[in-house]
């Protein structure tokens, strides 16, 4: 499973770290959500990997790392994705008034001859 998980990240980053780098700006928000995916689901697996583990301690009951899973990173996580979630709309609100400003979609503002 951990192995699987690590792939995953690995995948997500290098595809958003491409995605970064080409000269087009919604290229470039969408490899911003891919590296926000990426760092979710790093944060979420620094939490313990474990199915049919309790998030929570029952009442009276003592904590034990080994039967419980770690609520943090789950709580980390959500508020990642709220935040980058309005990030994103925000980039896409630019990247539409500055396309109508200058007529591209070109990072640098002027489309390039070949």
């Amino acid at each position: 499973m951990e192995l699987v998980v690590a792939i995953g990240i690995g995948v997500l980053t290098g595809s958003g770290v491409w995605l970064l780098l080409r000269p087009r700006t919604f290229q470039v928000i969408m490899g911003l959500s891919l590296l926000s995916y990426a760092v979710n689901l790093f944060i979420f697996s620094t939490g313990g990997l474990r199915t049919g583990a309790a998030p929570v301690l029952e009442p009276g009951g003592v904590g034990d790392l080994a039967t419980h899973a770690d609520p943090l990173p789950q709580a980390l996580v959500l508020t990642a994705i709220v935040i980058s979630f309005a990030t994103t709309a925000l980039f896409l609100v630019v990247l539409l008034a500055a396309r109508g400003l200058t007529g591209t979609d070109h990072v640098d503002g002027r489309e390039h001859d070949r």
